[in-house]
């Protein structure tokens, strides 16, 4: 729509497209028979652009931006990986922010795409496969407001450290704001098994900071069944945050995380990929951004496998009708 207004053509990227399900991943155009079957013609669609100018109407309104030239939207994952500097099949980025996410970039369309995760185009050399959550740094947030946390991060650590892995028992499912991947169940709905008068706010925050890292380790899991990851690059506002919860992430995973130290991973990437665009840059040559390292340690790994355990066996319960 600001493409339509601001540059006279509905334009769109190759990624946005494929986002939507109706870009075929191959031919990297239009799906002919997906359209012809929902009765959607080609022409009601956006064409695939890579660059615009404004309208000489928006040019006298904004002379310092007349020469500018404006590039479609990309989706945000896709940025975020390559911000981050997550390029290559062998690194993911997992980010946590709003939500969270897990992710590669691949070089060529996987031969079947897992079930539960997601695969569009970055560009059309590359494409995006992962998985997503609704519930990340918002639901943390939410639960320390209504449960009236107030402890400070380092203070949780040490009261975390002091409990031990598992939330003493406290198993949740983190669907309070519905069901991505893996399942994608539109009737799933968050819960807490196990709770009793024994139990304290505190468990409950560590269950869903452990639950969230539960079903990162799941997407993991479908993302290796294609490709084997190597290297996992952290990022977001929650991660950045808290040094409890990557922490807790690593130790789930059984993986050291590289914490992205740099603000706003997708807004690099978004610039990134702009330049690469226009020709002045290969991703490849880009500054190296700072990371900190979060070493996970195997006693604490080996002590969530059982409470691992009954996340998915509770996960196997979920309903899957209204």
């Amino acid at each position: 729509l600001l493409s339509l207004k601001f540059c006279g053509k509905a334009e769109t990227s190759l990624s946005m497209a494929s986002g939507t399900g109706l870009y075929d991943l191959h031919k990297l155009e239009w799906d002919t028979e997906l359209l012809k079957y929902l009765k959607l013609r080609p022409a009601a669609l956006s064409t695939i652009g890579i660059e615009q100018q404004l309208l000489k109407k928006w040019q006298r309104r904004w002379p310092q931006l007349a020469e500018a030239l404006w590039h479609p939207s990309i989706a945000d994952g896709a940025a975020n990986n390559v911000g981050s500097e997550a390029v290559d099949g062998s690194t993911a980025a997992l980010m946590v922010g709003t939500s969270a996410a897990l992710r590669v970039i691949l070089n060529r369309p996987p031969s079947k795409i897992p079930k539960g995760l997601f695969c569009y185009r970055l560009d059309a050399d590359r494409l995006v496969l992962g998985g997503a959550l609704s519930d990340g740094g918002g639901f943390y947030d939410w639960l320390r407001r209504n449960l009236e946390i107030r402890t400070s991060d380092a203070a949780l650590g040490k009261e975390l450290r002091s409990r031990g892995p598992g939330a003493r028992g406290l198993v949740l499912m983190p669907f309070f704001a519905g069901e991505r991947s893996t399942g994608y169940n539109e009737f799933a709905a968050g819960s807490i098994h196990g709770l009793t008068i024994a139990h304290d706010s505190i468990d409950i925050l560590q269950a869903a900071m452990e639950s969230v890292a539960y079903r990162l380790a799941e997407i993991l899991d479908q993302i290796e069944s294609v490709t084997p990851v190597k290297r996992i690059i952290a990022s977001g506002g929650a991660l950045s945050a808290s040094k409890v919860w990557p922490q807790i992430i690593a130790d789930v995973l059984g993986r050291d995380l590289e914490l992205f130290r740099e603000s706003e991973a997708s807004m690099r990437g978004a610039v990134l990929l702009a330049l690469r665009t226009t020709g002045k840059i290969e991703l490849s040559d880009t500054a190296a951004p700072r990371f900190s390292k979060i070493k996970f340690d195997p006693g604490t790994h080996a002590a969530y496998r059982p409470a691992f355990e009954r996340h998915r066996a509770h996960y196997q319960n979920i309903d899957t009708k209204p």
